[in-house]
Formats: structure tokens, C-alpha cells, sequence
């Protein structure tokens, strides 16, 4: 499991889905549960390209705040 960031794309339309464990690991999609089973895939990729390249996998943090500025 992963937390996953969820936003609207205010620019294209649909939703952006962001993993902050993984570095650069992103993903869209026009609806939110497209979105997330798009990041699926890109998490299983990342994942998958990091043990190919004999890279750590960063754990997840569970320690997660919301702010609105």
C-alpha cells in the first residue's frame, strides 16, 4: 500500500494521482478511479525499474498533514 495524493487538473481536466514515497512516480486520469488505477501500474513500474537497478525501495509514510494556503 501507498498513499496516494489525488488532485483535480484544473489546466486539462480529469485528476492528477501522486505517490510522495516514490520520487517522480505520477499518474492521471479523466476520472479519480482512473487515476488510481493508472497509478497502480506506474507504482508496480517503479518499483519493478528500482529493483532492476538494484535501488532501495523507500518505505511509505503514513505521517501525512493537509494545509491549504
Amino acid at each position: 500500500m501507498r498513499q496516494v495524493i489525488l488532485k483535480p487538473d484544473v489546466e486539462d481536466g480529469g485528476w492528477t494521482a501522486i505517490v510522495p514515497s516514490l520520487p517522480g512516480c505520477v499518474s492521471d486520469g479523466d476520472t479519480k478511479e482512473q487515476a488510481l488505477a493508472n497509478v497502480r501500474d506506474a507504482i508496480d513500474c517503479w518499483i519493478e525499474g528500482a529493483k532492476a537497478l538494484g535501488h532501495a525501495i523507500p518505505a511509505d509514510s503514513h505521517a501525512v498533514e493537509l494545509a491549504e494556503v
